[in-house]
């Protein structure tokens, strides 16, 4: 496979996205449901009429489309680049960056489920120095908007993060996340209303020129109690939803399969449970306060697509499908523009928040 040319320079391939198949052999779960699931799932290639206008704003970041990757799964551009080209995303979305580099949680990381993915990465990540030195001059020439994920445990991990990415032209915006189901060692501010607020306001107070992004949490009992902080904090556009906890057992070694016991639901599993709370979080909180949704959970064609910004969202992000096809992101985009030409419609813009 020819290595992709970014900004005239070829770029070398630095790693393969995860493939649920090496998953699946890895940690023997029941079935491939997922696999079968989502290859039927996926749209085909309609024509694209190019008058269809597929830009959308994010809180005054302009996107050419509302499609990106969803963070932690395409590493930070070059593993995924091989792939797809990154230019044709509406923005590209990083997998998180700590103050320190992390190990992560030990192997084995992901297992397949009925109509979806567990994984407990453990937010592995280079730490923001090496992120800076190493991963920035890719995303410098991308061309288009990068988010990059944020972690921390407390405040002022995040505030240091922020602070000096802030700085970066190339770095549009800063995706704050406050609960990651598979750590066993923080990030709970994503769970208190209070603790979130608290912490978006010491972000903002260090953030000049990048979009402020708070990825909301679906373990609570009110996701709009939780936006409704992260908005009065500062945030600048809301991301809907992380993933749920989840485990997976081995029935004949009667053990857990992922090494840390639990993890992240994602996948189109969870996307009834995304697409409620992006509606919830929409219709109780940003629809009124003028702040975009980012909604992740299950997205794996067009039509899933359609329903989230019926249900009030602006991004799309979509995750664990490209495992299964790193291309679904075009495939989404131009379905799009089919289905808005049989609606008569000229813009996406014409979808969000439509739901009757």
């Amino acid at each position: 496979m020819s290595r992709p040319i970014v900004g005239g320079k070829a770029r070398p391939s630095i790693a393969r996205p995860i493939d649920l198949r090496t998953a699946t052999a890895l940690t023997d779960p029941l079935s491939g449901a997922m696999l079968r699931a989502m290859s039927s799932h996926t749209a085909g290639d309609p024509t694209v009429d190019l008058s269809v206008d597929l830009s959308v704003d994010l809180a005054g970041l302009r996107l050419a489309n509302p499609i990106m990757t969803a963070s932690g799964t395409s590493g930070y551009g070059p593993e995924y680049a091989e792939y797809l080209d990154l230019t044709r995303l509406g923005a590209f979305v990083t997998k998180a960056v700590s103050p320190e580099p992390r190990k992560g949680n030990p192997p084995p990381r992901t297992v397949e489920t009925h109509g979806g993915m567990l994984n407990a990465i453990g937010l592995a990540n280079v730490g923001l120095k090496r992120f800076i030195d190493e991963k920035v001059p890719f995303l410098a020439e991308l061309g288009i908007p990068t988010i990059v994920n944020v972690i921390g445990h407390r405040v002022e991990d995040y505030q240091t993060v922020c602070r000096e990415l802030d700085k970066i032209e190339c770095i549009s915006g800063l995706e704050l996340n406050v609960s990651c189901p598979n750590v066993d060692d923080g990030l709970e501010f994503g769970t208190d209303p209070k603790r979130l607020k608290s912490l978006v306001q010491a972000v903002r107070s260090e953030t000049k020129r990048a979009k402020l992004v708070v990825k909301l949490s679906p373990n609570v009992t009110d996701v709009a109690e939780m936006a409704a902080a992260a908005v009065e904090g500062g945030a600048d556009v809301l991301s809907a939803i992380n993933t749920l906890r989840g485990m997976a057992i081995h029935v004949d070694t009667c053990k857990p399969i992922l090494a840390n016991r639990m993890g992240g639901l994602s996948g189109p599993a969870i996307k009834p449970v995304a697409l409620y709370m992006v509606n919830r979080v929409y219709t109780a909180v940003a629809r009124d306060a003028g702040v975009p949704i980012i909604a992740m959970g299950g997205i794996s064609d067009w039509r899933d697509a359609v329903e989230f910004l019926l249900a009030g969202a602006t991004g799309l992000a979509v995750g664990t499908a490209l495992f299964v096809d790193p291309r679904i992101p075009l495939h989404i985009c131009d379905g799009l523009s089919a289905y808005l030409q049989s609606k008569g419609m000229k813009s996406v813009r014409e979808l969000i928040g439509q739901l009757k």
